[in-house]
Parts: structure tokens; sequence; C-alpha cells
């Protein structure tokens, strides 16, 4: 029999029965977490370095590269370290910090991505008021919003969860410390605090949902009446990826904290938790900037050190320092 007050570690889930498996999941999340640092800090770096990206659409993508970092920066140290050096042991203070950290980037992401959708409901639907519903102040203010309201639901979600009796052990069925997982360990007629906490946020997130769809759909209507099959294209470039991420993101998340008992299983939840911690992360800068000739023209100059024009574009002082 446990309780919190005599828990000082928790074990996570090994990453393989025989050394060989610790060292390809070793390989597999280091060639994956590498690839998360190249791609979203060289958007970070060539958003910040090029002014003709100094718009809100681009602010917000380097402000969901810096999540993305956080993100995947929380879970994949930890978890190689564990399986470079054959350990299951994480802290009890390093699982909150972890959980407390995770939970941060991901909901302030999320945020993030809706604040997108609107960005890209004004550039489509409502172009002639872009410069004054976006202006520098509105964008910052709106991205403070998504990173305040991140921290608040961790700080809520961490100080909910750790302050649970915990009755059944301290072994963590998953590769870093999430909700779902420590709720497994506490009390049975404990948890449903944290529970109904979950289903407020629950409730927000799927206000930012129809947030989200409804912007959409005014895109789509407002796309499908651009008379030029050039203007349609160009349209669809910009919103195609936001909506592929926004998808990723949301059926991930959704069926891992909301599939049924009978659906759950170790090898399942650690694909799932895999699809959205460490997936999005890494590819998120690939979706977009497979579709953005512009984004894509910035980081080749960024490449060959050839300066951008002088020239900016007529909202590029939006965020010029």
């Amino acid at each position: 029999m446990y309780n919190s007050s005599s828990i000082t570690q928790f074990l996570l889930m090994e990453s393989g029965d025989t050394r060989e498996l610790q060292l390809l999941h070793f390989w597999l999340f280091l060639g994956t977490y590498l690839a998360a640092l190249l791609t979203n800090g060289l958007i970070i770096i060539t958003i910040a370095w090029d002014q003709h990206l100094h718009t809100p659409m681009y602010f917000f993508l380097l402000n969901l590269s810096l999540l993305d970092l956080g993100c995947i920066s929380t879970t994949l140290p930890k978890s190689m370290a564990s399986s470079l050096w054959n350990t299951r042991a994480i802290s009890y203070i390093g699982c909150a910090a972890q959980l407390f950290l995770f939970v941060f980037c991901l909901s302030a992401e999320y945020f993030l991505l809706t604040v997108m959708a609107y960005d890209r409901y004004v550039a489509i639907c409502k172009p002639l008021h872009y410069g004054t519903l976006l202006g520098s102040r509105a964008c910052v203010h709106m991205a403070a919003a998504a990173w305040g309201t991140g921290f608040l639901n961790a700080l809520l979600h961490t100080a909910n969860t750790f302050s649970l009796p915990l009755c059944k052990g301290n072994a963590v069925q998953q590769f870093f410390c999430e909700i779902p997982q420590i709720l497994k360990l506490s009390c049975s007629d404990a948890y449903l605090r944290e529970f109904r906490l979950l289903m407020f946020s629950a409730t927000v997130y799927l206000g930012c949902f129809v947030f989200i769809v409804v912007s959409y759909v005014q895109i789509f209507r407002a796309v499908l009446r651009i008379p030029s099959e050039q203007g349609r294209h160009k349209a669809f470039s910009m919103c195609l990826p936001h909506l592929t991420v926004v998808s990723l993101f949301l059926i991930s998340l959704i069926f891992s904290h909301l599939k049924p008992l009978s659906f759950s299983s170790p090898s399942l939840d650690l694909v799932v938790s895999v699809l959205y911690s460490v997936v999005p992360p890494a590819v998120n800068p690939l979706i977009y900037s497979m579709r953005n000739k512009e984004l894509q023209d910035a980081v080749w100059r960024l490449v060959t050190g050839c300066l951008p024009e002088a020239t900016k574009c007529p909202c590029s002082s939006t965020y010029d320092t």
C-alpha cells in the first residue's frame, strides 16, 4: 500500500525487454528529436532574421515552433536517457515538472492554433481590415493570451493531480509523466476531482474546436467565391497546412484521453501518446514549409547567406523592431 508522502520517485515504462530494443528506442527518438530541433530552430531563426516574414502569420508560426520545441524537449531527452542508461526512475519533483511543462506547451499550442485560425479567417474573409484587426499590439496580446492560458491550465492540472492520494504504486505505464497515467495510481474515490477539471478543460477545448470549424467554414465559402483558379490555390495553400496540423493534434489527443477502457493497453497507449506528443512537433515545420514558397525562399536565403532585399512588403512593418 502506497501513499503520496511515501513516494519519492516514479518508474516509467521500460523501452524494451532487451538491450537491443532499448538502443533502437534511443536512436529512433534521437533522430526524431534532432530533426525537430533542426527544422523548428531553422523556422525560428529564419522568421526572426528575414524582414519580409515580419507579418502576423509568421509571428504566430514562430510562436508555434517555440512551443513545439518546448513540448518535445520535455519528454524525449528523459526517455532517451532512460533507454541509454537502462533506468526507469524519475524523481517525484521531476515527474511533476515534466507533467507541468508538457501540459503547458500542449495547451498553449492548441490555443495558439485557435488564434491562427482567426488569423487565416481575417486574411481571407476580411482582407481590407487585416491591418486593423491584426496589428502588432493585437497579435502580441493574442499570443500572450495563448501562453498565459496554457500556463494557468498546466498549473491547475499539475497541482490538482499531485494533490491526489496515490494508493496503487509508482509505476507509470508511459514513457513520460502524463495525467491519465498518474490518475491510474490514485485512490478509486479520489480521482473524480481531477476528472471534473479535465471535463472543464475539455469543454474549453471543444469551444476552441467549434471556433476553428466555424472559421474554416467561412474561409472555404470565401475561397470558393474567388474567380481565379490561381487565387483559390493560393488561399487553400495558406489554410490546408494549418488545418492538417489541427486535425492531427486533436484526433490523437482526443483518442488518448477519451478512448474506452476496453481499448486501453500499454502498447496502444504508447503509440497514441507518440502521435500527439512527438509527431506534431517533428512534422509541423514540414507541413508548413512544403506548401509555403515564401518561407522556403527565406530559408534558402538564410542558408546561402544572401541578405533579404531592402524593399519590404507592405505589412512587414507590423513586427519591425
